[in-house]
């Protein structure tokens, strides 16, 4: 399997894409670990703004109004925890009803744009690692590795399943598989950076693999690169 688009930058990106529950970020966390690199989980971004959309009153369609709040909000992470406006959300913006509203806005061209520079703002040195729908396509096209990472929608749900019920959370199997396919259904149709795998990014299938072999390759196609460029 070719590593992907390996490019010369003086910051290094590792960007990794897919879907809903795929171990994206799971994975994306564990290698900015392992390199030493920063970390970005850009659907909590998007989570966190729709959380603080919702405590503001501020309805999920007025997308002049989502453009403002993305402004003047303070986001900060801290490992795999984030804090919206000094508060720590992780929790909150983890529910399925938070994934939702984050799909919802996600797909408004206007509230994009504005939190392009944020999350460019997070590549700093020695490098990083960011999980999303477009890190690779539209945020980083540039990046040194581009992944697209996925698994079957049922494999998926499983994952959903066991993740909600380990925090104490309520969960249908059957409901969760049906938001997982309505939820690619509305990513991979929508017209801005619509979910899909980009020509240079390497696909990697985790439905068989475990996190630790997903992590190994994707530190394996990185490395390979590397060594690549230098020759």
């Amino acid at each position: 399997m070719s590593a992907g688009n390996i490019a010369s930058s003086p910051l290094p990106v590792i960007a990794i894409d897919g879907p809903s529950a795929s171990g994206k970020g799971t994975v994306a966390a564990l290698v900015a670990c392992e390199l030493g690199f920063h970390y970005l989980d850009s659907g909590a971004i998007y989570r966190a703004t729709a959380h603080a959309a919702r405590q503001g009153g501020i309805a999920l369609e007025d997308e002049a109004g989502l453009v403002e709040l993305a402004h003047r909000i303070e986001l900060r992470f801290d490992g795999v925890e984030v804090y919206l406006n000094g508060a720590a959300v992780g929790d909150v913006i983890r529910t399925e009803e938070a994934g939702r509203a984050a799909s919802s806005i996600a797909a408004r061209p206007a509230l994009r744009a504005a939190l392009l520079q944020r999350q460019r703002a997070f590549r700093q040195p020695p490098g990083l690692v960011s999980d999303g729908r477009d890190m690779g396509s539209v945020v980083f096209p540039d990046a040194t590795l581009k992944v697209y990472l996925t698994a079957s929608a049922e494999e998926r749900a499983q994952r959903r399943y066991k993740q909600l019920i380990e925090k104490g959370f309520d969960a249908n199997l059957t409901d969760l598989l049906q938001d997982l396919r309505d939820r690619d259904t509305r990513d991979a149709a929508r017209a801005a950076a619509p979910l899909r795998q980009s020509a240079d990014a390497a696909l990697l299938d985790t439905t068989s693999l475990t996190i630790a072999q997903a992590v190994a390759r994707v530190l394996r196609w990185y490395r390979e690169g590397l060594d690549q460029a230098a020759t």
